[in-house]
């Protein structure tokens, strides 16, 4: 059977919901924009009372082998304030990264239709296991909880 272009249409909206929820769990004071047009999926007010931006990316279990952390495409400039939330679904992980880690960790496409977007690969593989896994340098990134976004400076 098919997956139908609505379930995969919904699946990013999930997967924010997804993401929101867990933070509402560990208590962080989450506010939601009613329209997604400037890239932010999320403001979080901090305990210091300053506020973050938080943009969230998913990978769904339906991608192609060796892709569950592949982020490509992103069109992005340096924005202060500013987090990534990236999460594979197959991988069941999260990454957090701020605007400044995301731009000195990405590749930025030289040519192409995609030419000046941004692509960060978190994920490898092993073929002979049949598994996927986080690549070695990008295991900094790698989030049990939101505690980068309430306690660390996105800009320093």
């Amino acid at each position: 059977m098919s997956t139908s272009f609505r379930h995969t249409a919904a699946f990013g909206k999930r997967i924010e919901f997804y993401i929101v929820g867990l933070m509402l769990k560990e208590g962080l004071d989450v506010y939601l924009p009613l329209v997604d047009d400037d890239a932010i999926d999320a403001v979080v007010k901090r305990p210091d009372g300053s506020y973050v931006e938080v943009q969230i990316k998913a990978r769904s279990n339906d991608v192609k082998f060796g892709s569950a952390g592949l982020f490509a495409a992103l069109k992005h400039e340096y924005r202060p304030n500013y987090w990534f939330v990236f999460y594979s679904q197959r991988m069941d992980t999260i990454w957090i990264m701020s605007s400044k880690e995301f731009i000195t960790e990405s590749r930025q496409n030289q040519s192409g239709k995609n030419k000046g977007k941004r692509t960060v690969w978190f994920s490898g593989k092993n073929t002979k296991l049949n598994l996927e896994h986080v690549k070695p340098q990008y295991e900094k990134y790698v989030a049990a909880d939101f505690n980068r976004i309430l306690e660390e400076n996105p800009d320093a």
